[in-house]
């Protein structure tokens, strides 16, 4: 499958497939005669899992850092899954502060006709007034 294919399927823009591929982030993609990239089934699933962490806020260093770990086999294992759990680590906490965030929005909303509106209308009115 082409580099724009890919993209497509997969979300991630062409040049972004490009800087993966040379900075080491996915493997060498197979090339046709042409010297196109050829993309397997296999190398559009690393792409996957490259997004999937990438989502979820993992850094390219990180992602590198695992990869070259899978290469090395089951003896790598201790080190992927410190990877993995620091990773966690710091994704729970941009959860909980995402999840503050959401707290506060929601009581502003379930509060705005009560709470807010009168006290900007006081505001606003004591701008005026001046």
């Amino acid at each position: 499958m082409n580099i724009k294919k890919v993209s497509e399927r997969t979300g991630i823009s062409a040049d972004t497939i490009r800087y993966y591929e040379r900075i080491g982030l996915i493997p060498p993609v197979t090339r046709n005669a042409a010297g196109i990239r050829d993309f397997s089934q296999h190398e559009i699933e690393v792409l996957e899992f490259v997004r999937l962490f990438k989502t979820a806020g993992m850094s390219v260093e990180s992602l590198i850092d695992y990869i070259k770990l899978l290469d090395k086999g089951d003896e790598s294992i201790p080190a992927r899954l410190s990877i993995l759990q620091d990773e966690k680590d710091k994704l729970e906490g941009r959860l909980g502060t995402l999840q503050a965030a959401l707290n506060r929005l929601n009581y502003k909303i379930e509060n705005y006709e009560n709470k807010v509106v009168p006290r900007e209308r006081e505001l606003f009115t004591e701008r005026e007034a001046d």
